[in-house]
Protein backbone atom coordinates (compact mmCIF):
# COMPACT_ATOMS: atom_id res chain seq x y z
CA UNK A 1 0.00 0.00 0.00
CA UNK A 2 1.12 3.56 -0.74
CA UNK A 3 1.52 5.71 2.38
CA UNK A 4 -0.78 8.71 2.84
CA UNK A 5 0.75 12.15 3.18
CA UNK A 6 -2.46 14.04 4.02
CA UNK A 7 -2.89 15.52 0.53
CA UNK A 8 -6.27 16.55 -0.74
CA UNK A 9 -7.84 14.09 -3.23
CA UNK A 10 -7.58 15.05 -6.88
CA UNK A 11 -10.77 14.87 -8.93
CA UNK A 12 -11.64 15.05 -12.59
CA UNK A 13 -8.90 15.64 -15.16
CA UNK A 14 -6.27 16.06 -12.46
CA UNK A 15 -6.86 12.50 -11.26
CA UNK A 16 -6.52 11.11 -14.80
CA UNK A 17 -3.32 13.04 -15.42
CA UNK A 18 -1.85 11.88 -12.14
CA UNK A 19 -2.74 8.28 -12.94
CA UNK A 20 -1.10 8.50 -16.38
CA UNK A 21 2.08 10.03 -14.98
CA UNK A 22 2.21 7.44 -12.19
CA UNK A 23 1.81 4.57 -14.62
CA UNK A 24 4.62 5.88 -16.83
CA UNK A 25 6.92 6.48 -13.89
CA UNK A 26 6.30 2.95 -12.64
CA UNK A 27 7.70 1.61 -15.91
CA UNK A 28 10.93 3.60 -15.66
CA UNK A 29 14.04 1.48 -15.34
CA UNK A 30 16.91 2.13 -12.95
CA UNK A 31 20.61 1.37 -13.09
CA UNK A 32 21.64 -2.12 -12.01
CA UNK A 33 24.21 -2.47 -9.21
CA UNK A 34 26.73 -4.24 -11.47
CA UNK A 35 26.21 -2.27 -14.67
CA UNK A 36 24.47 -5.15 -16.43
CA UNK A 37 27.31 -7.61 -15.82
CA UNK A 38 25.09 -10.37 -14.36
CA UNK A 39 24.48 -11.98 -17.75
CA UNK A 40 28.13 -11.66 -18.77
CA UNK A 41 29.36 -13.23 -15.53
CA UNK A 42 26.89 -16.10 -15.81
CA UNK A 43 27.88 -16.92 -19.40
CA UNK A 44 31.60 -16.70 -18.57
CA UNK A 45 31.12 -19.07 -15.64
CA UNK A 46 29.12 -21.60 -17.68
CA UNK A 47 31.11 -21.52 -20.94
CA UNK A 48 34.60 -20.79 -19.64
CA UNK A 49 34.58 -21.74 -15.99
CA UNK A 50 36.16 -18.33 -15.39
CA UNK A 51 35.17 -15.08 -13.72
CA UNK A 52 34.41 -11.96 -15.72
CA UNK A 53 35.18 -8.80 -13.74
CA UNK A 54 34.43 -5.18 -14.59
CA UNK A 55 37.03 -2.93 -13.00
CA UNK A 56 35.34 0.30 -11.96
CA UNK A 57 37.32 1.55 -8.97
CA UNK A 58 40.66 1.29 -7.18
CA UNK A 59 39.49 -1.57 -5.01
CA UNK A 60 38.50 -3.70 -8.00
CA UNK A 61 41.76 -2.82 -9.75
CA UNK A 62 43.75 -3.82 -6.66
CA UNK A 63 41.92 -7.13 -6.39
CA UNK A 64 42.52 -7.89 -10.07
CA UNK A 65 46.20 -7.02 -9.70
CA UNK A 66 46.59 -9.31 -6.68
CA UNK A 67 44.97 -12.23 -8.49
CA UNK A 68 47.15 -11.62 -11.54
CA UNK A 69 50.33 -11.67 -9.47
CA UNK A 70 49.30 -14.93 -7.85
CA UNK A 71 48.56 -16.53 -11.21
CA UNK A 72 51.87 -15.40 -12.69
CA UNK A 73 53.82 -16.96 -9.83
CA UNK A 74 53.20 -20.40 -11.33
CA UNK A 75 53.81 -21.84 -14.77
CA UNK A 76 50.78 -20.79 -16.79
CA UNK A 77 48.25 -23.27 -18.05
CA UNK A 78 45.79 -22.37 -20.81
CA UNK A 79 42.98 -21.68 -18.33
CA UNK A 80 45.25 -19.58 -16.14
CA UNK A 81 46.25 -17.52 -19.19
CA UNK A 82 42.56 -16.98 -20.01
CA UNK A 83 41.86 -15.77 -16.46
CA UNK A 84 44.81 -13.37 -16.60
CA UNK A 85 43.43 -11.99 -19.87
CA UNK A 86 39.95 -11.54 -18.39
CA UNK A 87 41.47 -9.59 -15.51
CA UNK A 88 43.88 -7.38 -17.45
CA UNK A 89 42.82 -6.93 -21.07
CA UNK A 90 41.83 -3.27 -21.48
CA UNK A 91 39.97 -3.93 -24.70
CA UNK A 92 37.64 -6.24 -22.79
CA UNK A 93 37.15 -3.58 -20.14
CA UNK A 94 36.25 -1.15 -22.94
CA UNK A 95 33.60 -3.65 -24.08
CA UNK A 96 32.22 -3.68 -20.55
CA UNK A 97 32.20 0.15 -20.62
CA UNK A 98 30.17 -0.08 -23.82
CA UNK A 99 27.72 -2.22 -21.89
CA UNK A 100 27.50 0.52 -19.27
CA UNK A 101 26.81 3.06 -22.03
CA UNK A 102 24.05 0.82 -23.36
CA UNK A 103 22.52 0.60 -19.89
CA UNK A 104 22.48 4.40 -19.64
CA UNK A 105 20.70 4.59 -23.00
CA UNK A 106 18.29 1.88 -21.86
CA UNK A 107 17.38 3.80 -18.69
CA UNK A 108 17.02 7.03 -20.67
CA UNK A 109 14.66 5.33 -23.15
CA UNK A 110 12.30 4.33 -20.35
CA UNK A 111 11.95 7.87 -18.99
CA UNK A 112 8.96 9.99 -20.03
CA UNK A 113 9.74 13.10 -22.12
CA UNK A 114 10.44 16.23 -20.14
CA UNK A 115 7.95 19.11 -20.50
CA UNK A 116 9.01 22.22 -22.37
CA UNK A 117 8.49 25.59 -20.72
CA UNK A 118 8.22 28.79 -22.77
CA UNK A 119 7.99 32.37 -21.53
CA UNK A 120 8.06 35.81 -23.09
CA UNK A 121 7.71 39.31 -21.61
CA UNK A 122 7.27 42.69 -23.26
CA UNK A 123 7.26 45.96 -21.28
CA UNK A 124 6.61 49.57 -22.28
CA UNK A 125 6.10 52.92 -20.55
CA UNK A 126 2.55 52.11 -19.58
CA UNK A 127 2.10 48.35 -20.07
CA UNK A 128 3.54 44.94 -19.25
CA UNK A 129 2.69 41.80 -21.23
CA UNK A 130 3.77 38.30 -20.14
CA UNK A 131 3.09 35.08 -22.06
CA UNK A 132 3.97 31.67 -20.63
CA UNK A 133 3.26 28.09 -21.54
CA UNK A 134 4.19 24.52 -20.77
CA UNK A 135 3.90 21.63 -23.23
CA UNK A 136 4.89 18.00 -23.52
CA UNK A 137 5.45 15.70 -26.46
CA UNK A 138 2.27 13.63 -26.39
CA UNK A 139 3.30 11.04 -29.01
CA UNK A 140 6.53 10.27 -27.12
CA UNK A 141 4.53 9.96 -23.91
CA UNK A 142 1.89 7.66 -25.38
CA UNK A 143 4.46 5.41 -27.07
CA UNK A 144 6.73 5.23 -24.03
CA UNK A 145 5.79 1.60 -23.14
CA UNK A 146 6.58 0.43 -26.68
CA UNK A 147 9.85 2.33 -26.79
CA UNK A 148 10.83 1.00 -23.36
CA UNK A 149 10.09 -2.55 -24.54
CA UNK A 150 12.41 -2.02 -27.51
CA UNK A 151 15.05 -0.60 -25.18
CA UNK A 152 14.91 -3.79 -23.10
CA UNK A 153 15.74 -5.87 -26.19
CA UNK A 154 18.59 -3.53 -27.11
CA UNK A 155 20.04 -3.75 -23.62
CA UNK A 156 19.86 -7.54 -23.67
CA UNK A 157 21.69 -7.43 -26.98
CA UNK A 158 24.39 -5.29 -25.41
CA UNK A 159 24.77 -7.78 -22.55
CA UNK A 160 25.19 -10.66 -24.99
CA UNK A 161 27.65 -8.63 -27.08
CA UNK A 162 29.76 -8.08 -23.96
CA UNK A 163 29.59 -11.81 -23.26
CA UNK A 164 30.68 -12.47 -26.85
CA UNK A 165 33.67 -10.18 -26.39
CA UNK A 166 34.58 -12.22 -23.30
CA UNK A 167 34.33 -15.53 -25.16
CA UNK A 168 36.25 -14.14 -28.13
CA UNK A 169 39.11 -13.01 -25.92
CA UNK A 170 39.24 -16.46 -24.29
CA UNK A 171 39.41 -18.19 -27.68
CA UNK A 172 42.15 -15.89 -28.97
CA UNK A 173 44.14 -16.30 -25.75
CA UNK A 174 43.99 -20.09 -25.97
CA UNK A 175 45.13 -20.02 -29.58
CA UNK A 176 48.07 -17.76 -28.78
CA UNK A 177 48.91 -19.86 -25.72
CA UNK A 178 49.07 -23.17 -27.59
CA UNK A 179 51.11 -21.62 -30.39
CA UNK A 180 53.61 -20.16 -27.93
CA UNK A 181 53.92 -23.43 -25.99
CA UNK A 182 54.30 -25.43 -29.22
CA UNK A 183 57.09 -23.08 -30.31
CA UNK A 184 58.78 -23.56 -26.93
CA UNK A 185 58.59 -27.34 -27.34
CA UNK A 186 59.97 -27.09 -30.87
CA UNK A 187 62.86 -24.94 -29.68
CA UNK A 188 63.69 -27.46 -26.93
CA UNK A 189 63.76 -30.34 -29.39
CA UNK A 190 65.79 -28.45 -32.01
CA UNK A 191 68.32 -27.33 -29.42
CA UNK A 192 69.00 -30.95 -28.46
CA UNK A 193 69.26 -31.95 -32.12
CA UNK A 194 71.59 -29.06 -32.86
CA UNK A 195 73.90 -29.99 -29.97
CA UNK A 196 74.18 -33.49 -31.43
CA UNK A 197 74.79 -32.07 -34.90
CA UNK A 198 77.41 -29.70 -33.51
CA UNK A 199 79.33 -32.60 -32.00
CA UNK A 200 79.11 -34.43 -35.32
CA UNK A 201 80.28 -31.37 -37.23
CA UNK A 202 83.31 -30.89 -34.95
CA UNK A 203 84.16 -34.58 -35.24
CA UNK A 204 83.86 -34.44 -39.02
CA UNK A 205 86.26 -31.49 -39.08
CA UNK A 206 88.84 -33.37 -37.01
CA UNK A 207 88.47 -36.52 -39.13
CA UNK A 208 88.85 -34.45 -42.24
CA UNK A 209 92.11 -33.00 -40.94
CA UNK A 210 93.46 -36.53 -40.56
CA UNK A 211 92.18 -37.57 -43.98
CA UNK A 212 89.74 -40.16 -42.53
CA UNK A 213 86.68 -38.36 -43.87
CA UNK A 214 86.13 -37.03 -47.36
CA UNK A 215 85.31 -33.39 -48.11
CA UNK A 216 81.85 -34.44 -49.28
CA UNK A 217 81.00 -36.12 -45.98
CA UNK A 218 82.46 -33.19 -44.06
CA UNK A 219 80.29 -30.79 -46.04
CA UNK A 220 77.23 -32.94 -45.35
CA UNK A 221 77.84 -32.82 -41.59
CA UNK A 222 78.49 -29.07 -41.64
CA UNK A 223 75.40 -28.44 -43.80
CA UNK A 224 73.29 -30.55 -41.45
CA UNK A 225 74.45 -28.48 -38.49
CA UNK A 226 73.90 -25.20 -40.38
CA UNK A 227 70.37 -26.24 -41.43
CA UNK A 228 69.46 -27.08 -37.86
CA UNK A 229 70.86 -23.75 -36.65
CA UNK A 230 68.73 -21.86 -39.19
CA UNK A 231 65.68 -23.94 -38.30
CA UNK A 232 66.25 -23.19 -34.62
CA UNK A 233 66.59 -19.45 -35.32
CA UNK A 234 63.28 -19.49 -37.20
CA UNK A 235 61.59 -21.31 -34.32
CA UNK A 236 62.91 -18.78 -31.81
CA UNK A 237 61.68 -15.86 -33.91
CA UNK A 238 58.27 -17.48 -34.27
CA UNK A 239 58.14 -18.16 -30.54
CA UNK A 240 58.95 -14.55 -29.66
CA UNK A 241 56.22 -13.32 -32.02
CA UNK A 242 53.56 -15.67 -30.66
CA UNK A 243 54.58 -15.00 -27.07
CA UNK A 244 54.22 -11.26 -27.64
CA UNK A 245 50.73 -11.82 -29.01
CA UNK A 246 49.85 -13.83 -25.91
CA UNK A 247 51.32 -11.03 -23.76
CA UNK A 248 49.13 -8.46 -25.49
CA UNK A 249 46.01 -10.56 -25.05
CA UNK A 250 46.75 -10.99 -21.34
CA UNK A 251 47.31 -7.24 -21.02
CA UNK A 252 50.73 -7.62 -19.39
CA UNK A 253 53.69 -5.25 -19.40
CA UNK A 254 56.77 -4.45 -17.37
CA UNK A 255 58.05 -7.24 -15.15
CA UNK A 256 54.91 -9.29 -15.76
CA UNK A 257 56.06 -10.25 -19.26
CA UNK A 258 58.59 -12.66 -17.69
CA UNK A 259 55.81 -15.20 -17.08
CA UNK A 260 56.65 -18.86 -17.44
CA UNK A 261 55.18 -21.27 -19.99
CA UNK A 262 55.49 -25.07 -19.92
CA UNK A 263 58.16 -26.67 -22.06
CA UNK A 264 55.71 -29.02 -23.78
CA UNK A 265 52.07 -29.24 -24.77
CA UNK A 266 49.58 -31.22 -22.68
CA UNK A 267 49.11 -34.89 -23.40
CA UNK A 268 46.38 -35.94 -25.75
CA UNK A 269 43.11 -37.09 -24.17
CA UNK A 270 42.61 -40.84 -24.28
CA UNK A 271 39.42 -40.43 -26.26
CA UNK A 272 38.09 -37.51 -28.29
CA UNK A 273 34.78 -35.88 -27.57
CA UNK A 274 31.83 -37.46 -29.33
CA UNK A 275 29.17 -34.96 -30.34
CA UNK A 276 26.49 -36.47 -32.52
CA UNK A 277 24.21 -33.49 -31.82
CA UNK A 278 26.79 -30.75 -32.35
CA UNK A 279 24.39 -28.76 -34.56
CA UNK A 280 21.64 -28.84 -31.95
CA UNK A 281 24.09 -27.80 -29.25
CA UNK A 282 25.27 -24.85 -31.35
CA UNK A 283 21.71 -23.71 -32.11
CA UNK A 284 20.86 -23.82 -28.41
CA UNK A 285 24.01 -22.17 -27.06
CA UNK A 286 25.43 -19.81 -29.71
CA UNK A 287 25.41 -16.33 -28.20
CA UNK A 288 25.60 -14.54 -31.55
CA UNK A 289 22.49 -16.40 -32.71
CA UNK A 290 20.64 -15.06 -29.68
CA UNK A 291 21.91 -11.57 -30.51
CA UNK A 292 20.56 -11.90 -34.06
CA UNK A 293 17.22 -13.14 -32.72
CA UNK A 294 16.95 -10.15 -30.40
CA UNK A 295 17.84 -7.86 -33.30
CA UNK A 296 14.95 -9.27 -35.33
CA UNK A 297 12.61 -9.00 -32.36
CA UNK A 298 13.54 -5.36 -31.71
CA UNK A 299 13.20 -4.38 -35.36
CA UNK A 300 9.77 -6.02 -35.51
CA UNK A 301 8.67 -3.86 -32.60
CA UNK A 302 10.20 -0.78 -34.22
CA UNK A 303 8.31 -1.57 -37.42
CA UNK A 304 5.05 -1.76 -35.49
CA UNK A 305 5.80 1.52 -33.73
CA UNK A 306 6.69 3.22 -37.01
CA UNK A 307 3.46 2.00 -38.56
CA UNK A 308 1.43 3.25 -35.57
CA UNK A 309 3.00 6.72 -35.75
CA UNK A 310 3.13 6.85 -39.51
CA UNK A 311 0.97 9.93 -40.01
CA UNK A 312 1.62 11.82 -36.78
CA UNK A 313 5.14 11.93 -35.44
CA UNK A 314 5.07 15.20 -33.49
CA UNK A 315 2.16 16.23 -31.27
CA UNK A 316 2.76 18.69 -28.45
CA UNK A 317 -0.02 19.61 -26.04
CA UNK A 318 0.07 21.87 -23.00
CA UNK A 319 -1.27 24.90 -21.19
CA UNK A 320 -0.79 28.59 -21.95
CA UNK A 321 -1.26 31.68 -19.81
CA UNK A 322 -1.22 35.41 -20.42
CA UNK A 323 -0.82 38.33 -18.02
CA UNK A 324 -1.24 41.87 -19.31
CA UNK A 325 -1.27 45.20 -17.45
CA UNK A 326 -2.06 48.48 -19.19
CA UNK A 327 -2.41 51.60 -17.04
CA UNK A 328 -4.79 50.50 -14.28
CA UNK A 329 -6.34 47.56 -16.13
CA UNK A 330 -5.08 43.98 -15.59
CA UNK A 331 -5.97 41.04 -17.80
CA UNK A 332 -5.29 37.41 -16.91
CA UNK A 333 -6.15 34.60 -19.34
CA UNK A 334 -5.40 30.92 -19.70
CA UNK A 335 -5.96 28.14 -22.19
CA UNK A 336 -4.35 25.27 -24.05
CA UNK A 337 -1.86 25.17 -26.86
CA UNK A 338 -0.79 22.45 -29.25
CA UNK A 339 1.64 21.78 -32.03
CA UNK A 340 1.33 19.10 -34.68
CA UNK A 341 3.43 18.24 -37.70
CA UNK A 342 1.33 18.18 -40.88
CA UNK A 343 2.54 15.39 -43.20
CA UNK A 344 2.01 17.24 -46.47
CA UNK A 345 4.97 15.93 -48.42
CA UNK A 346 5.69 12.69 -46.57
CA UNK A 347 2.85 10.54 -45.27
CA UNK A 348 5.32 8.32 -43.43
CA UNK A 349 5.89 6.01 -46.38
CA UNK A 350 9.68 6.53 -46.37
CA UNK A 351 10.01 5.76 -42.66
CA UNK A 352 7.73 2.75 -42.97
CA UNK A 353 9.58 1.42 -46.01
CA UNK A 354 12.94 1.82 -44.27
CA UNK A 355 11.68 0.07 -41.12
CA UNK A 356 10.18 -2.76 -43.16
CA UNK A 357 13.40 -3.30 -45.14
CA UNK A 358 15.47 -3.25 -41.97
CA UNK A 359 13.21 -5.85 -40.42
CA UNK A 360 13.36 -8.13 -43.47
CA UNK A 361 17.12 -7.66 -43.59
CA UNK A 362 17.34 -8.85 -39.98
CA UNK A 363 15.07 -11.82 -40.75
CA UNK A 364 17.27 -12.87 -43.66
CA UNK A 365 20.43 -12.38 -41.63
CA UNK A 366 18.97 -14.52 -38.86
CA UNK A 367 18.21 -17.25 -41.40
CA UNK A 368 21.74 -16.97 -42.78
CA UNK A 369 23.15 -17.11 -39.27
CA UNK A 370 21.16 -20.26 -38.49
CA UNK A 371 22.54 -22.01 -41.57
CA UNK A 372 26.09 -20.80 -40.89
CA UNK A 373 25.97 -21.87 -37.24
CA UNK A 374 25.09 -25.42 -38.25
CA UNK A 375 27.85 -25.51 -40.86
CA UNK A 376 30.45 -23.95 -38.57
CA UNK A 377 29.64 -26.47 -35.84
CA UNK A 378 29.97 -29.41 -38.25
CA UNK A 379 33.22 -28.08 -39.73
CA UNK A 380 34.69 -27.39 -36.28
CA UNK A 381 33.88 -30.90 -35.09
CA UNK A 382 35.33 -32.47 -38.24
CA UNK A 383 38.51 -30.43 -37.78
CA UNK A 384 38.63 -31.45 -34.12
CA UNK A 385 38.26 -35.17 -34.87
CA UNK A 386 40.65 -35.02 -37.81
CA UNK A 387 43.27 -33.17 -35.77
CA UNK A 388 42.94 -35.68 -32.97
CA UNK A 389 43.39 -38.63 -35.33
CA UNK A 390 46.45 -37.02 -36.93
CA UNK A 391 48.07 -36.24 -33.58
CA UNK A 392 47.31 -39.76 -32.33
CA UNK A 393 48.84 -41.19 -35.52
CA UNK A 394 52.08 -39.34 -34.84
CA UNK A 395 52.07 -40.44 -31.22
CA UNK A 396 51.23 -44.11 -31.80
CA UNK A 397 52.98 -44.92 -35.08
CA UNK A 398 55.05 -42.24 -36.79
CA UNK A 399 57.39 -41.30 -33.93
CA UNK A 400 57.99 -44.90 -32.70
CA UNK A 401 58.76 -46.02 -36.25
CA UNK A 402 61.07 -43.07 -36.84
CA UNK A 403 62.92 -43.93 -33.64
CA UNK A 404 63.39 -47.52 -34.82
CA UNK A 405 64.69 -46.29 -38.20
CA UNK A 406 67.10 -43.88 -36.50
CA UNK A 407 68.43 -46.57 -34.14
CA UNK A 408 68.92 -49.07 -36.94
CA UNK A 409 70.59 -46.49 -39.19
CA UNK A 410 73.01 -45.60 -36.40
CA UNK A 411 73.86 -49.28 -35.86
CA UNK A 412 74.43 -49.83 -39.56
CA UNK A 413 76.60 -46.73 -39.80
CA UNK A 414 78.64 -47.83 -36.80
CA UNK A 415 79.09 -51.22 -38.44
CA UNK A 416 80.16 -49.57 -41.69
CA UNK A 417 77.20 -51.13 -43.51
CA UNK A 418 75.89 -47.77 -44.74
CA UNK A 419 77.39 -44.36 -45.45
CA UNK A 420 77.05 -41.00 -43.73
CA UNK A 421 74.62 -39.69 -46.33
CA UNK A 422 71.97 -42.29 -45.49
CA UNK A 423 72.43 -41.67 -41.77
CA UNK A 424 71.87 -37.93 -42.22
CA UNK A 425 68.78 -38.55 -44.37
CA UNK A 426 67.23 -40.72 -41.66
CA UNK A 427 68.17 -38.22 -38.93
CA UNK A 428 66.62 -35.33 -40.84
CA UNK A 429 63.44 -37.37 -41.36
CA UNK A 430 63.25 -38.08 -37.63
CA UNK A 431 63.68 -34.41 -36.78
CA UNK A 432 60.99 -33.40 -39.29
CA UNK A 433 58.61 -36.00 -37.87
CA UNK A 434 59.11 -34.75 -34.31
CA UNK A 435 58.53 -31.15 -35.34
CA UNK A 436 55.45 -32.20 -37.30
CA UNK A 437 54.17 -34.12 -34.26
CA UNK A 438 54.47 -31.00 -32.09
CA UNK A 439 52.55 -29.03 -34.70
CA UNK A 440 49.88 -31.75 -34.86
CA UNK A 441 49.47 -31.57 -31.09
CA UNK A 442 49.21 -27.78 -31.32
CA UNK A 443 46.60 -27.98 -34.09
CA UNK A 444 44.50 -30.39 -32.04
CA UNK A 445 44.35 -28.17 -28.96
CA UNK A 446 43.54 -25.13 -31.11
CA UNK A 447 40.83 -27.15 -32.86
CA UNK A 448 39.40 -28.12 -29.46
CA UNK A 449 39.21 -24.44 -28.52
CA UNK A 450 37.62 -23.58 -31.87
CA UNK A 451 35.04 -26.33 -31.37
CA UNK A 452 33.96 -24.77 -28.09
CA UNK A 453 33.74 -21.40 -29.85
CA UNK A 454 31.65 -22.90 -32.65
CA UNK A 455 29.17 -24.21 -30.08
CA UNK A 456 28.95 -21.28 -27.67
CA UNK A 457 30.28 -18.30 -29.65
CA UNK A 458 33.42 -16.22 -29.73
CA UNK A 459 34.80 -17.57 -33.00
CA UNK A 460 35.36 -15.81 -36.30
CA UNK A 461 31.77 -16.09 -37.57
CA UNK A 462 29.90 -14.14 -34.88
CA UNK A 463 30.14 -10.50 -36.02
CA UNK A 464 27.30 -10.25 -38.54
CA UNK A 465 24.71 -8.44 -36.42
CA UNK A 466 27.18 -5.93 -35.05
CA UNK A 467 28.43 -5.16 -38.55
CA UNK A 468 24.90 -4.75 -39.88
CA UNK A 469 23.90 -2.34 -37.12
CA UNK A 470 27.12 -0.35 -37.59
CA UNK A 471 26.41 -0.09 -41.30
CA UNK A 472 22.88 1.20 -40.65
CA UNK A 473 24.23 3.68 -38.09
CA UNK A 474 26.81 4.96 -40.57
CA UNK A 475 24.18 5.22 -43.30
CA UNK A 476 21.96 7.25 -41.01
CA UNK A 477 24.84 9.53 -40.09
CA UNK A 478 25.79 10.08 -43.72
CA UNK A 479 22.21 10.86 -44.71
CA UNK A 480 22.01 13.49 -41.99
Amino acid sequence: MMPSFGLRPVHGPGLAAAAVVASFMAGCASFSPDGGMTTVSRIAAVELGQEAVKIEDAAAAGGARLRTVRLLESTLSAEMAVQVALLNNKGLQAAYNELGISEARFVAATLPPSPRLTAAAVAGPSFIEVDAGIAAELIALLTLPERADIAVDRFRQAQLQAALATLRLAVETRRAYYRAVADTATIGFLEQARLTAEVGSDLAKKLGETGALSKLDQAREHAFYADLSAQLAQARLRQRTNRERLTRLMGLWGRDIAYRLPSSLPTLPRRPRTMETVEIAALERRIDLRVASLETQALAKELGLTNATRFVTTLELGGAGKYETMRSETIRAGGIQGQIEIPIFDLGETRLREAREQYMQAVNRLGEKSVNVRSEARAAYQLYRGSYDIARQYQAQVLPLRQIVADEAQLRYNGMLTDLFQLLVDTRAQIDSNVAAIEAYRDFFIAASDLSAAISGGGEGDTGVTSARAARSNAGTNSD
